[in-house]
């Protein structure tokens, strides 16, 4: 459908098909499509938070100025303008009568910059509150921290960017470039969805066990779950505690995962290169004990470039959205996304205790409404709560309320986080290809995955959950459109 004269990083997150055949200028990527093309500068730009129709976005985008000197010849016109910090109209998305459009930004680098938390401020207060709260906090009694965290919540505003408890300036941007593309393409766009057997969206239960006490008692949370015939994914403390084997093995019978929660629950597994170099081989030992491939770091602690060192297969040390945690920020999507060779799998509600005794939210709400609105666009609701918490009745209940709320809804697929990682591996290593005529997916995720189409002005299909609600359907859906829409569509 597409050819490229790069790679087009948007393309390959989505699986959309498309050649890269190469071009002549160094300054300028081109996907071209049936009804006309899409442009982005490769070099060049002002690096900035900016504002494109309300929409935050951050990286290197090129000013006005200098776009007009690649635009070339034709009737273009401002499609939507980009402001900077100060509100000032600096650069434009820019399209032609031709049907061209030009980008003033790499999508690949704005997405980047979501994931990556590219927007933090640098500033070095936050991280060393951060540092001497858990130097303190062994000596601190327990009614002590809770009260350090309370009076931070209080003191801390939330901020515009991320907002919280929901966030969907990735997603959103991610929408405006789908349709951008359906409008080049002319067509119906293909590509390979985002969950296996049909599932419009995903649902992943994951707890973290930070004392001896959580360790005892798992089953306030598991008790639950069994209720509702689920799993779920269990990490622990390799130092604080001990686990013992037959702990791992029930959990491992029922079909629950083990993961590694840090070395020591410090604070301090991630606090430096130097320190993450002499705990790493700890944490290594007891993944190979465990059998686990994945891990969260205490604090949701993090530094992007250094995650990948874990060695890990998948970290869920990423948020969404989370303002109120030691370590704010967050990366802004409901979807996994790589970091170099590691798969990050976003925690997408707020944590329990954050919620419930942190916030003193009375009970469920906010995580039923983040529930649906992950739902409504296709995501993956990973939840985090604590055994070690669960004792407080909002918690349980609150659990057990989201589980209800969700057991019935055929739509969902329920799996563990190894699992996710499985498929998105899958799926980042197949395609959407013609195969006698049809758009099919090739590759390692054929047998369960299935493709989906993202289209302009259809709003009867919204019925279908996914990243672009109202705008995509499957190639059952095309095959169920009346004639006039498909031949608007593209289709005979």
């Amino acid at each position: 459908m597409f050819t490229s004269t790069h790679r087009f990083a948007f393309f390959d997150y989505f699986r959309v098909p498309y050649q890269v055949i190469g071009g002549p200028d160094p300054d300028l990527g081109t996907v071209r499509g049936p009804a006309g093309r899409l442009r982005w500068p490769l070099t060049g730009g002002v690096a900035g938070r900016y504002d494109l129709d309300g929409t935050p976005l951050f990286g290197r985008v090129l000013p006005d100025r200098s776009a007009r000197r690649l635009l070339g010849p034709g009737d273009w016109r401002v499609d939507a303008p980009i402001r900077d910090a100060r509100g000032r109209h600096v650069a434009s998305v820019w399209r032609s009568g031709a049907g061209d459009v030009f980008l003033p930004f790499d999508p690949g680098e704005a997405m980047h910059q979501f994931w990556s938390e590219g927007y933090r401020a640098t500033g070095r207060l936050r991280p060393l509150l951060v540092k001497t709260y858990y130097l303190v906090r062994p000596a601190l009694p327990r009614r002590a921290q809770l009260a350090a965290r309370r009076l931070f919540a209080r003191l801390h505003h939330a901020p515009e960017f991320p907002a919280w408890p929901v966030e969907t300036a990735l997603h959103d941007l991610q929408d405006r470039l789908f349709a951008l593309l359906v409008d080049v393409a002319g067509e119906p766009v293909p590509w390979l969805d985002l969950w296996p057997a049909g599932h419009t969206w995903a649902v992943v239960l994951t707890h973290d066990v930070e004392t001896a006490a959580g360790c005892r008692d798992l089953h306030l949370l598991r008790d639950i779950e069994r209720e509702h015939g689920h799993t779920s994914e269990w990490n622990f403390v390799p130092l604080r505690y001990r686990v013992g084997d037959d702990v791992l093995a029930g959990l491992r019978a029922e079909g629950c995962e083990i993961g590694v929660h840090g070395v020591r629950h410090d604070g301090r597994d991630l606090g430096s290169r130097r320190l993450l170099r002499r705990r790493l081989p700890v944490m290594r030992e007891y993944a190979a004990r465990w059998g686990a491939v994945g891990f969260r770091s205490p604090a949701t602690q993090r530094t992007w470039d250094w995650m990948p060192l874990l060695g890990f297969d998948y970290d869920m040390s990423y948020h969404d959205t989370a303002p109120y945690e030691p370590t704010p920020g967050g990366g802004c999507s409901w979807l996994p996304y790589p970091n170099g060779d590691l798969l990050e799998l976003p925690i997408t509600l707020p944590q329990d205790h954050t919620l419930f005794t942190i916030l003193g939210h009375p009970d469920a709400a906010v995580w039923l409404s983040k529930a649906a609105a992950i739902r409504a666009r296709g995501g993956m609701m990973l939840v985090l709560t604590h055994p070690d918490y669960a004792g407080d009745p909002r918690a349980a209940d609150g659990y057990r309320r989201l589980l209800e709320e969700v057991r019935h809804d055929a739509s969902a697929w329920w799996a563990n986080p190894g699992e996710v990682s499985a498929w998105w591996r899958r799926r980042a290593a197949s395609g959407v290809e013609r195969v006698d005529g049809d758009w099919a997916v090739t590759g390692p995720a054929a047998d369960t995955g299935r493709v989906v189409y993202a289209l302009a002005g259809v709003a009867a299909l919204a019925g279908r959950s996914s990243i672009l609600p109202n705008q995509f359907i499957s190639v059952q859906d095309i095959q169920h459109l009346p004639d006039d829409s498909r031949s608007r569509a593209g289709h005979p």
